[in-house]
């Protein structure tokens, strides 16, 4: 709380308020212009700190005297791509994460399904020596026996596992991790949940795998991340065309954009396309049908 004397304009006050407030509250202003309204003797002062409004309440005394005091209530943010671009910026939607890491497990054990109906040559798997080992044990005996230089197609480990590594890492660069935390769980998530988790139990964990997943990951979702922000800023378009924009940004960030279908996409707050999937119930011939329903807008 502090005051000053106030003999001025109402702009030229707001302007004094302002370098009151950079002083003593130590908030970075960017850019942007000061907006003042005088509404039953207060002042609301906003101005961007970091990208995210700060709002000022300001008492006016019109004996010539004002007092500070800065509204309590926490910055709301709408997502990580409403704030400029930063490598180290923090504002972590643990909440989201963690359904985030849910469907990639759900996910992974799918994948696992399919590589198991692959050709042998494929995945390098001797399914009949596998199979005939009981499942713990064997994976017991591929965590003991790890990691190694494995053999698999060049495509899996020098497309795919980058590409799952990026994916990995989006999900969590698009709920407010910076660069360095979004690594750590693509490297988390690539270890602990694919190569000693769930692959574990069809083979040895690879030293390929565990270098270039996270590693090439984190370059490549970087990527992806910079990619989106720019169609995130032009209304989920890219080059004039919102078909082309919502599907490139499913495909460099597929966990986000698909459990957005479902649980929102604060991404998606006022630009011009819109997907949503909403479970449905009607009445046909007398009986309850319940499914799925899918609107897309572009």
């Amino acid at each position: 709380m502090g005051n000053i004397k106030s003999g001025r304009s109402h702009r030229e006050t707001v302007s004094a308020v302002m370098s009151i407030l950079m002083a003593a509250m130590s908030i970075p202003v960017y850019s942007g212009n000061v907006a003042d309204s005088i509404t039953g003797g207060r002042i609301i002062v906003e101005f961007p700190a970091t990208g995210v409004s700060q709002n000022v309440q300001v008492d006016v005394n019109y004996k010539g005297e004002l007092q500070l005091e800065p509204l309590r209530s926490p910055l709301k943010v709408g997502s990580i791509y409403d704030m400029p671009y930063s490598l180290t910026t923090n504002c972590p939607n643990y909440r989201r994460l963690w359904l985030n890491t849910g469907v990639l497990f759900g996910g992974g054990l799918a994948a696992l399904g399919i590589l198991q109906v692959l050709p042998e040559d494929a995945t390098s798997w001797n399914k009949k020596e596998i199979t005939s080992i009981p499942l713990f044990k064997r994976w017991w005996r591929n965590v003991r026996k790890g990691p190694v230089w494995d053999g698999d197609n060049l495509i899996f480990n020098y497309v795919l596992h980058p590409y799952a590594g990026a994916a990995y890492y989006m999900g969590a660069r698009s709920q407010g991790f910076n660069a360095v935390n979004s690594f750590i769980y693509a490297a988390g998530i690539s270890t602990i949940f694919w190569e000693y988790g769930i692959e574990a139990f069809m083979e040895i964990p690879s030293i390929q795998d565990l270098l270039i997943t996270p590693i090439a990951g984190c370059l490549i979702g970087e990527g992806f991340y910079l990619l989106k922000r720019h169609i995130v800023a032009n209304g989920y378009e890219l080059f004039g065309s919102g078909l082309l924009g919502n599907i490139v940004a499913c495909i460099i960030d597929p966990v986000n954009e698909v459990i957005g279908l479902f649980a929102g996409n604060p991404c998606r707050t006022g630009c011009g396309a819109d997907i949503a999937c909403r479970p449905s119930v009607s009445a046909v011939s007398g009986e309850m049908c319940m499914g799925i329903s899918l609107s897309c807008r572009f």
